[in-house]
This record gives structure tokens, C-alpha cells and sequence, in this order.
């Protein structure tokens, strides 16, 4: 049985209308992005404090921290990014959260191509990797347009070379379409090493994200695959539905259900079954 799970913040900014929607909706943990404002890696000990008790109050939990690591340019100087990464780890800790959402950096120019960056994508991956070793959270890396792992070889090129259980894909439908690509065209390569699943369509023609089976991202036969194959983990809803930005996007309480119904609504035809729907 599969669960959901929601960037919440695309909700709103207040994180008790954060929690009373998702519970309105039978959303049981949230992937951590932000809050009252604020990214999650920019919460002091108060806001990490306040937030615990409130999802602990509600009995909701967070199964990933929404991190934007990864999300610079890939000549950024990388010790105080790596330092980020570690408050990212942080948070994870203090929230009980099994995974961090990463990226594969930017070129440093918008119209170069990061692939000739490729070795410096791969130390920083494996440098996260080594530094979380020994401790109880695993690295998503979520594939992203223009990014290095924005298609599907570089996905899993990343996800061989580094070649880790503390390293594995995070799959988004409709990312793979912004970056050109069919979804189910990357979906065998990259399955072994998908233990996550973004919710989110978008149209080829124009690239509009969309409720989950109105585009053409292909969440269809990949949640049957995933459902036949005994996946039990998390759909987490990152919905986009009203505004996308670099580091975030919004959705509102009303677009937020219509896109949670969108996807109660795909699984229910092909005898997917929800946690608590």
C-alpha cells in the first residue's frame, strides 16, 4: 500500500494550514520545504522546536527534507554549500526524516552544458555520501531541468558511479517532460535506484504542469509498474499548479485537493490502494 505525502508549503506559507489541509486530505507526512516564509534550511532552534510540536501534536510526520541543495551554480565555491548540506542533514535528524532532496548543480553559465562538469558533480555527490555514512538519512536526487541529472542517462550515470544505498533517485514525472524526455522512457533504468515519487504532470506542447494523469508525464503505467512490484513508499505531491519557481512553487488549498484528488482518482481506477483513503 502506497502512502501520500505532500510539499506542504505549496499550501501556504502558515504551517497550521499547512497540516490542517493535509489532513483534510489524507496526507499523512510532509517533504519539509519551507515555512512562515522561510526555507527549511534557514529554521533557527525555535522554528525546528515549534515545528516538531506541531507535526508531533497532529501526528504527521516528515519523510524528507525539501532541501535546495544542489541548486547553485557548479563553479559556486563549495565548502559553505557543503556546509548547507550538513544543516540540511541536521534537519533531517531533528524532524526523524529518512531522506534529504538534493539537485546536480548548474553550469556556470545558463547556455553551457554541465555535462563537461561532470567529475565535480560527482566528488560533491560522493563527498554528501561519505559524510552521511554512518548516519540514519539517505540522499534523493531529484532529476531537474538544467541540471546535470536533468535526463535520464545522467540520472543513471550519477546513481551507477556513485554507486550507493545512501544515494538514490527521487523520480518527477513532469521534470522529465520540461526536459524534453518521456517519462516511461527513462522508467526501467531508473527503477532500480527510485525508492521516491514526485507527483507532478505537465503537457510536452507547452510544458504547463497539470493535475496527475491530465498531461502527458506517463504516471499511469509507471504507478500500475510500481503498484504490481510491491512499492510501499511514499507519492509525495509537489502539485505546481499555480506558480513554479526555481527553488519552490505554489498551489493554494483549493488547488492543492484538486490535485490530490487527480491522483486518488488515478489510482483508484487501476486498484491502486492509499494509506487511509
Amino acid at each position: 500500500m502506497m502512502k501520500l505525502s505532500a510539499f506542504a508549503d505549496e499550501i501556504s506559507p502558515d504551517l497550521d494550514e499547512q497540516i490542517r489541509t493535509c489532513q483534510q486530505n489524507q496526507v499523512t507526512h510532509v517533504e519539509l520545504r519551507g515555512a512562515w516564509g522561510k526555507n527549511v534550511l534557514e529554521f533557527d532552534k525555535a522554528d525546528r522546536a515549534a515545528a516538531k510540536t506541531k507535526f508531533d501534536a497532529a501526528g504527521m510526520g516528515v519523510i524528507s527534507i525539501g532541501s535546495p541543495i544542489g541548486k547553485v551554480k557548479i563553479d559556486e565555491p563549495w565548502e559553505p554549500h557543503f556546509d548547507r548540506f550538513k544543516l540540511a542533514v541536521e534537519s533531517a535528524e531533528h524532524f526523524k526524516a529518512p531522506f534529504i532532496r538534493i539537485f546536480s548543480y548548474y553550469p556556470p553559465q545558463k547556455d553551457q552544458d554541465i555535462r563537461k562538469h561532470r567529475d565535480e558533480v560527482i566528488r560533491r555527490m560522493i563527498a554528501k555520501v561519505e559524510y552521511i555514512k554512518n548516519r540514519p538519512v539517505t540522499i534523493l536526487h531529484e532529476n531537474e531541468k538544467e541540471i546535470y541529472g536533468e535526463k535520464g542517462k545522467e540520472c543513471l550515470d550519477l546513481m551507477q558511479t556513485v554507486d550507493s544505498p545512501k544515494f538514490r533517485s527521487a523520480y518527477d514525472f513532469a521534470n522529465f517532460i520540461q526536459a524534453g524526455e518521456k517519462p516511461l522512457d527513462n522508467w526501467n533504468m531508473l527503477k532500480p535506484y527510485s525508492i521516491h515519487i514526485h507527483i507532478k504532470d505537465a503537457r510536452l506542447a507547452d510544458k504547463k504542469v497539470v493535475p496527475a494523469g491530465e498531461g502527458d508525464g506517463q504516471l499511469e503505467p509507471i504507478l500500475v509498474d510500481l503498484n504490481r512490484s510491491g512499492y510501499t513508499g511514499f507519492l509525495s505531491l509537489e502539485p505546481h499548479l499555480k506558480a513554479a519557481g526555481q527553488y519552490s512553487g505554489f498551489s493554494g488549498p483549493e488547488l492543492f485537493k484538486k490535485a490530490v484528488d487527480a491522483l486518488k482518482n488515478l489510482c483508484r481506477r487501476n486498484d491502486i490502494a492509499l494509506a487511509g483513503v
